[in-house]
């Protein structure tokens, strides 16, 4: 047991050092959510119209109701900019030497998730502070209860950027099957405007999203910041998360995955 917690304050301390050399990437998950609060909100607030926001049947800005898609928007950028380093560290080797340790397969992949999610997390709540100087905020509480659905949603989207790059054997491909992942997922949500209003644009539209785990994660974190659960969400995101590790965990199979792919290469 010692060994596999060293195992994973040393990938933890990886990737947190690699996050502090990387100050562009810090920026950047903060400005892009930022620009969707600011700018955006308030063509998107005068389109739709929102004041009544069902589950809650409250009035609430329409700034308060895309928080949770916007902390969800970070988090998903930060899975798949953790699976590019790891596409990085399949070309340089260090991921095979990583993998052929002693340790378990799973451990190792799941220690690199879980430092993905600490440094995402960090990211949400710097945000949110961020908006909470805009006047854009939520009850203290809802804060706290953020928490563990953000560890959850951190842990189902990290897991599908794992997930996709064991699939990328070059690291000049994986920029656009990451923008493939990332728009239609974000957009085909509730990230920026309820179920109900998609259902009136259209039906098949609105089955996507209803579809889309990154709406349930979204939600799950919606929920969360009303001190309150969506049992549905949290169901979906759990079965997401366990359906794209278990693939990853497959993918990269030093014995078959990794193998197969550079005999095809």
């Amino acid at each position: 047991m010692r060994l596999w917690l060293t195992a994973l304050l040393a990938i933890v301390r990886r990737e947190a050092l690699r996050f502090v050399h990387q100050r562009s990437r810090f920026l950047a998950a903060l400005v892009r959510p930022l620009v969707w609060l600011v700018v955006f909100a308030a063509g998107f607030r005068a389109a739709l119209g929102l004041s009544i926001i069902p589950p809650y049947q409250t009035y609430i800005t329409y700034e308060v109701y895309i928080l949770p898609g916007l902390c969800g928007m970070i988090q998903l950028f930060n899975g798949m900019q953790s699976s590019l380093s790891l596409v990085y560290d399949q070309e340089m080797g260090s991921m095979r030497l990583l993998l052929t340790s002693p340790l378990p397969r799973w451990w190792l992949l799941l220690s690199k998730l879980l430092a993905g999610v600490a440094v995402s997390i960090l990211q949400v709540y710097v945000f949110l502070a961020v908006a909470a100087g805009f006047g854009i905020t939520v009850a203290p509480l809802g804060y706290v209860a953020l928490l563990p659905a953000l560890v959850l949603s951190g842990l189902m989207l990290g897991s599908l950027g794992l997930l996709i790059s064991s699939t990328i054997r070059q690291l000049e491909n994986f920029a656009g099957v990451m923008n493939f992942v990332i728009f239609p997922m974000f957009f085909l949500s509730t990230a920026l405007y309820p179920l109900w209003k998609m259902a009136e644009s259209s039906t098949i539209l609105r089955d996507i999203c209803a579809f889309n785990p990154f709406t349930h994660a979204v939600e799950l974190l919606r929920f969360a910041l009303y001190q309150s659960l969506n049992g549905w969400s949290l169901l979906w995101v759990c079965l997401s998360f366990a359906l794209f590790f278990g693939f990853a965990l497959l993918g990269y199979d030093p014995a078959h995955g990794m193998t197969r792919r550079r005999k095809g290469g």
